[in-house]
């Protein structure tokens, strides 16, 4: 008899034993569902993550390529926004195709900082700005689906990420890492500011007095051709500095640099030793200045070096005062500027030499942002990149 209520018992709790199992496989089923939704949920922020970032930098460098045709943030925009729009689509989302709203989805204009949410079209502003917006929601794209949320009355989520590439276009110097092999594209000529700011105000709304239009760049062929195309030409080799017996050669490097050494910068730009030789940083101070040793001037010794550039985009340095003479003149630099060489004539009468450039946008990985307002360059950019 105790045998028997034994195995009664034990066939009671055996019982027990298969509804409890039968509940911890519907919990962990369950827990199953809500990790892999979750999962999914995961793996599509991401994919939309990539996918704003993705459209945010070809809106981004698509809007340089404008501008070093000679295009404006608002002749771009449409290009701009057709290269986020392409973008996109090739980075598909939940295996779908990404549509965007060419006005809710991307925004255009200018910014203060790079994290700073609020686009506008204020361009005195120190950053261009193209913010990208993926979405999968009820009204665009659909929502994120759920595998097994649907048991518990769940079809979808909403989601959206939002990315922001901007670039810098206010630059107060550059600075190479310690002993890179990089070089700047600089050249160690500076024009004086009025020569500068007369041509600007000529090409945006005509004068009387206007520099010359000679030249044009063809940014099919990636040749300068004779003719004009309405972009204004000044020459480097000027005729007076106010400095006698100087005419705006510059020593980016160490002191009276040698032809040799300028023929060398023309061609290669400035090395990590020219600025370890300058013996200060290459960058305007807080107030927007800084100074640079002059040397004797564009000599026919480098007429060949300059000629080999022609068509290239340098870096040039904008000065706003020059004491001294010679050697010994100093100039008081105020602003960096993106050029386009043009023309190269070194030989004959003074009157007649020439290095005629115009003003082009050129691209500098290893420029640093002005942290104040001012004048600190123009059509100088850091390379696109994103803020958020």
């Amino acid at each position: 008899m105790h045998l028997l209520r034994i195995d009664f018992r034990t066939r009671h709790r055996r019982g027990a034993t298969l509804v409890l199992a039968a509940i911890l496989m519907f919990v962990l089923t369950a827990f199953l569902a809500f990790s892999i939704d979750t999962g999914y949920l995961a793996q599509t922020r991401a994919e939309l993550r990539r996918t704003a970032d993705a459209a945010a930098l070809a809106a981004g460098w698509e809007l340089y390529e404008q501008l070093a045709a000679g295009g404006t943030l608002s002749s771009a925009e449409s290009a701009m926004r057709l290269a986020a729009y392409e973008m996109a689509q090739l980075n598909p989302v939940c295996a779908s195709p990404m549509m965007l709203d060419n006005t809710g989805d991307i925004q255009i204009g200018y910014i203060d900082y790079p994290r700073e949410s609020t686009i506008n079209m204020d361009d005195t502003r120190p950053y261009y700005a193209v913010e990208v917006t993926a979405r999968r929601t009820s009204n665009r794209n659909g929502q994120v689906p759920f595998f097994f949320g649907r048991i518990f009355g769940q079809s979808g989520r909403n989601m959206e990420v939002t990315a922001m590439a901007v670039l810098a276009r206010q630059v107060s110097g550059f600075q190479l890492p310690e002993g890179s092999s990089a070089t700047l594209n600089i050249l160690p000529f500076a024009l004086d500011e009025y020569t500068w700011d007369n041509m600007l105000a000529c090409t945006m709304t005509g004068c009387a007095s206007a520099p010359s239009d000679d030249f044009a760049w063809d940014p099919a062929s990636q040749t300068v051709t004779p003719g004009g195309d309405g972009v204004y030409e000044v020459n480097l080799y000027p005729q007076g500095t106010g400095s006698p017996g100087n005419r705006g050669t510059v020593d980016i490097g160490g002191a009276n640099n040698s032809t040799n050494d300028i023929a060398r910068q023309i061609v290669h730009g400035i090395s990590s030793q020219d600025l370890i030789d300058l013996g200060k940083p290459l960058i305007l101070d807080p107030g927007g200045t800084m100074t640079l040793n002059g040397d004797t001037g564009i000599s026919a010794g480098v007429k060949d070096e300059l000629a080999s550039i022609i068509g290239q985009t340098r870096i040039i340095p904008i000065f706003s005062t020059v004491t001294g003479n010679g050697n010994n003149a100093e100039y008081t630099i105020v602003r960096w500027v993106g050029v386009r060489i043009m023309y190269v004539k070194l030989t004959g009468p003074m009157s007649k030499k020439k290095v005629l450039v115009q003003p082009a946008y050129v691209l500098s990985p290893y420029a640093i942002r002005a942290t104040a307002g001012g004048d600190w360059s123009d059509y100088v950019l850091t390379p696109v990149r994103l803020a958020k």
